[in-house]
């Protein structure tokens, strides 16, 4: 069993619908052990600059169903060098911090990774990202909710598209991760989706929309954000010019992706991460992640979650072309 006593938490990278849900869960296990906590804001930034704060029940009250983060979150630069990562270490020592809960992304964990092997300073990672692309964990957090929202947007941008006939090409996130376009495209029902892990997407998309079984006068076009040929406005230049029949329009659902109160799903799980972040800690584990796979919570190497990417089942875009 591990001998700390005091946990630094925070969050860094891009937000997660949930990450609030996390922070509650760790700062309460935590006192239900007998274990201080103190919240880093703003990352990597904040730990470098000693932006360092208690935690207590009173903390974290009346946080769960908010979207963002309360600790913030930022990127730096300066703690990928090793000389910002002795001075993140100097803080942490001048407060007491003996392990660390890191909650974000492949950027966060790797900077983790990397501090937890120069300084021996136990650490556990909580998935949290939108775009549910960390190796070894079915789910993270954020993406059941980033998931929700889009698939409620396509909805209702249909709306407008049947009313009008037109053509919608829509831009969801996910740079090198189709994960959120191909899941939402099967469930609002779009005639094609074009991801970043095939390369004949544009390919792929003109044939649907050549094919004589498949004019029907309004369509919706998924697109992932990451494409080789350009983004959305890209795309529906193509279209326009190869398609001139079809009123095209291009909508972008930017950071409303990230927004909006967690979902069920993403509260449970964040807060099932959070438990098993703390508990994890007591048991001596570090430089882990907490993942689920099968319903059950499992550990996972930050190594290997940051260095595999999370496979996609293609044969889904199959499933897009049957039922469109």
């Amino acid at each position: 069993m591990s001998t700390i006593s005091k946990i630094g938490v925070y969050t860094s990278g891009g937000d997660a619908p949930g990450m609030n849900a996390a922070i509650r869960a760790v700062v309460r296990t935590a006192h239900y052990y007998q274990l201080e906590v103190s919240g880093i804001r703003l990352g990597y930034e904040g730990m470098i600059n000693g932006d360092i704060q208690p935690m207590n029940l009173k903390s974290v009250g009346n946080i769960l169903h908010r979207g963002g983060t309360v600790l913030k979150t930022a990127r730096s630069e300066e703690f990928r060098t090793d000389e910002g990562k002795q001075k993140a270490y100097r803080q942490l020592k001048r407060f007491g911090i003996d392990a660390l809960v890191a909650i974000g992304g492949d950027g966060t964990f790797t900077g983790a990774n990397k501090f937890s092997e120069m300084f021996e300073i136990p650490v556990i990672g909580i998935p949290a990202t939108i775009d549910n692309d960390l190796k070894g964990t079915d789910f993270t957090i954020g993406y059941d909710t980033a998931l929700n929202t889009v698939v409620k947007s396509v909805d209702q941008i249909r709306d407008t598209a049947e009313s009008h006939d037109r053509l919608f090409i829509i831009e969801v996130m996910g740079r090198d991760s189709g994960m959120i376009a191909l899941h939402a495209g099967i469930a609002a029902g779009a005639e094609a989706v074009m991801i970043p892990e095939l390369k004949n997407n544009l390919e792929h998309l003109i044939e649907r929309l050549s094919a004589p079984g498949h004019q029907k006068s309004s369509k919706i076009l998924i697109v992932a954000e990451g494409q080789e040929i350009g983004g959305a406005f890209e795309i529906g230049r193509i279209v326009r010019e190869k398609f001139p029949q079809y009123d095209t329009r291009v909508s972008v659902l930017g950071h409303m992706q990230r927004g909006g109160h967690p979902s069920c799903n993403d509260r449970v799980l964040a807060s099932r991460f959070g438990v098993a972040a703390v508990e994890g800690l007591q048991a001596g584990k570090t430089q882990v992640m907490t993942g689920i796979q099968n319903q059950q919570i499992v550990y996972i190497p930050l190594d290997q979650a940051i260095l595999q990417p999370s496979e996609l089942d293609l044969k889904l875009l199959k499933i897009i072309d049957q039922l469109s």
